[in-house]
């Protein structure tokens, strides 16, 4: 039997646990910032594109994400570049290796993180093969930050849940086939790419 001296305490920290389990489990309560991936136009200025061939639940399936596309840009010199964007409340399956889902069967062995050229305010995750034939570049956005660490934003985030809704992570994801193995992501048609499609995202 608890002593009624410990009534108080216990009953406190019974209600502080129950707030987040009403919140998510309830209440189902998350927050909708009002953008949308498919307002991305299709085209460019230097690129034009068809969607890519995925059925339609598989980037609910990979990502768990009800907002998603993927497309094949190419530019004026048709280079080939795959886009993929998504939008979830489920954050890891975004940030913990996309790759493994948008680029499956590819052996991205390099990893670095860069600065987006003429943004330096976003942090570009680089992946590559042994032989650099293949360049893989994404961007995590968050409550219009953007993600450098997203272990370290995991924790924080799971704290702030604790008493807040759930906010959606967006995930930019793109790929290109290098023809030479000395192509600077700075240089390349992903950076470009990548850029013009996070602008677009961020006007709305």
């Amino acid at each position: 039997m608890i002593s009624t001296r410990y009534a108080i305490p216990v009953i406190t920290l019974l209600v502080i646990a129950l707030i987040p389990t009403t919140i998510h489990s309830y209440i189902g309560a998350s927050e909708y910032d009002g953008k949308s991936i498919h307002a991305i136009p299709d085209t460019f200025n230097d690129f034009r594109s068809t969607p890519s061939k995925r059925y339609a639940q598989w980037g609910q399936e990979i990502f768990d994400a009800e907002d998603w596309f993927e497309r094949d840009y190419f530019d004026n010199t048709q280079t080939q570049v795959r886009l993929f964007i998504a939008q979830s409340y489920n954050h890891k399956r975004l940030y913990h290796h996309p790759e493994l889902g948008a680029s499956y069967g590819q052996n991205l062995a390099h990893k670095t993180i860069l600065t987006m050229p003429g943004a330096s305010k976003i942090p570009v995750h680089i992946l590559t093969n042994d032989d650099r034939s293949k360049l893989i570049a994404y961007v995590l956005l968050y409550d219009n930050e953007f993600i450098k660490d997203p272990i370290m934003h995991q924790l924080i985030d799971s704290t702030r849940l604790l008493v807040s809704a759930r906010k959606q992570m967006t995930l930019f994801y793109a790929s290109q086939p290098m023809q030479t193995d000395n192509t600077e992501f700075e240089k390349s048609a992903t950076a470009a790419l990548l850029l013009s499609a996070i602008q677009s995202f961020q006007s709305q």
